[in-house]
Formats: C-alpha cells, structure tokens, sequence
C-alpha cells in the first residue's frame, strides 16, 4: 500500500517506540520539520522516561495506534532510535495499522518496525531521520525528506563517493535498515522474508568482527539466501572503510549478485530518505538505485 503524500501545513504527529530522548534536540527538530512546511502533533506525556526508554512498552505502542488511527494525522516520525522498538512488537495490532495506512518514518532502532510494518502490513515505510536528527541533519537530509514523502515522482539515489564490490543489475522491493536490529529479528516470528529484495545495510559504533558476526550470522540463518542485490549505507564509526568492504566482499563472496556502497543514508548528517517495500532498480554501471514508481499517492 502506497501512503498518500504530504502537502504544506500536513500534521505529522511525533511517536517515540524507542529510547528516551533530549529535550533541547526535540525541540531543534521540531523546529525543523515545521520550517520545512508542516505542522507538528506531540502527544501528551511523550516525553515521560522509564529508564533508557521512552515510557513503558504499553504506552509507547498506545502512542503508535493512536497516530495511525487519528484521520487528522497525515504521518508519523518517530522522535529517536536508541533501543525500545522490539519490545513493543507483541503491543502491536497490525490489521488496525492496515486499515490506516500512512507515512511511517524513522531510523536506527526504527528499522524494526520499519520492516515490520511492510511485511505485515503490506505498507511501504521510510527509511528517513528521526526528530533529534534532525537537529544536526545536513540541508540535504530535510529536502530528502519533502522530496520522498511530498513529490509524485520516481525517487533516485547515486552516491558521490560510491564503490561497487559487485557488478550486476538488480530489480525487487528495497528492504532493510539498521544491520544490528536486522539480526536480532532473526530467529522471531517477526523477522521478514528477505527473497527476491534488494537488501539495504548500515550501522554506527559497531567493531568490526561485529559487523562479521552480525552477517555471518544472517547468511548462517539462510534468511539472506536468495536477496537478488545489496546495497550500503554508512556505516559511522564502525572502522575504516575499506575494512567495511572487505568484510561484506568476504561474507558474499558466493553469491553472484550486484553489491555496491557509499550512500549516504544513516547515521551521518546526511540521511537521504528511502522508501521501504517498494520495488526499484539497482545497477551499478550507473551507480544508481532508481525505484520504478513514486513512494506516495
């Protein structure tokens, strides 16, 4: 399901599924999204913490339905990743977020539901900043935004800095995100299917024989067996970067399918949005993910 887009004076309201968050970023990203055109909907008591969370598990899944139930709402972004999103899983009722589909953004601890909420509800997601980042975000990373969730048109990405560790073409829906919660779905009843998608990966402050065992772990599964392309994001802090590539050449060393890197989508000041769940094309003669329709309707 394709979400309808958003317009100037669209009310996005704020959710925050995950980690606690800092008051005086919230407020500096608040006050970006509305000088990007929007008119912003905190819930009360959003910033309540229990711990490192955002509130308990009930109250943060609450704040989810609540949104996607509320026809006044026209998207959600979520307020920061951190951690707190697998745990609301259980909370979540999905058939009632189907019959209310709209924009869902977020990333990080987000890429848990952004995956989640695609495969069980058929519902393309965003792969975009969350409100704290976009505090300190580029320029670049808020025209993204309005680009992807407001602009009916074909969305493409090429990286500047881009390398490719794999030649080849590939066509299937873009799936993927964080590459530390990706593996923690494996072995759940929430972990998608990943056959005939093209992967998208990134992380930040990861070593790297982490970085190893996270994929080692994801092809040992089998779940990454038949995923028709691969592409990176950043991967911050995570060691140099040709390590980074030598580590993903190794592990995919078997397959034979396009894998290429240095897009800027992650944990960096740049965070270009991606649409989730929905098809494109990865080529790496051209360098470009280029998606075969508009992300909205």
């Amino acid at each position: 399901m394709i979400p309808k887009r958003l317009q100037p004076g669209s009310r996005i309201g704020i959710a925050a599924p995950a980690g606690h968050f800092n008051a005086e970023k919230f407020a500096a990203g608040i006050q970006v999204l509305e000088g990007l055109g929007f008119e912003t909907v905190i819930p009360s008591r959003l910033s309540m913490r229990k711990g490192y969370l955002a509130g308990d598990d009930t109250y943060r899944a609450a704040v989810i339905h609540r949104l996607f139930t509320d026809p006044s709402i026209d998207a959600i972004l979520c307020a920061r990743g951190g951690y707190g999103s697998m745990r609301i899983l259980p909370l979540i009722d999905f058939s009632t977020i189907q019959r209310h589909p709209k924009i869902f953004i977020g990333f990080s601890d987000i890429t848990v539901l952004l995956t989640v909420l695609y495969s069980r509800c058929n519902m393309v997601t965003f792969h975009g900043p969350v409100v704290t980042s976009l505090a300190m975000g580029s320029v670049k990373t808020g025209d993204a935004l309005v680009a992807a969730t407001s602009l009916s048109r074909r969305i493409m990405i090429s990286p500047e800095n881009g390398f490719v560790l794999k030649s080849g073409m590939a066509v299937g829906p873009v799936i993927g995100g964080n590459l530390t919660l990706l593996s923690h779905l494996v072995g759940t009843p929430y972990m998608p299917r990943y056959d005939g998608h093209i992967l998208f990966l990134e992380d930040c402050n990861e070593k790297p024989y982490r970085i190893d065992r996270m994929l080692t772990h994801m092809r040992l599964s089998g779940c990454l067996d038949d995923i028709t392309g691969l592409f990176l994001g950043q991967f911050t802090d995570c060691g140099s970067l040709e390590m980074i590539k030598d580590i993903f050449a190794d592990i995919f060393q078997d397959r034979d399918i396009p894998i290429m890197g240095g897009f800027d989508i992650g944990h960096d000041r740049i965070n270009l949005t991606l649409p989730i769940g929905l098809s494109a094309r990865l080529d790496t003669n051209s360098q470009q993910l280029s998606y075969l329709e508009p992300a909205i309707s």
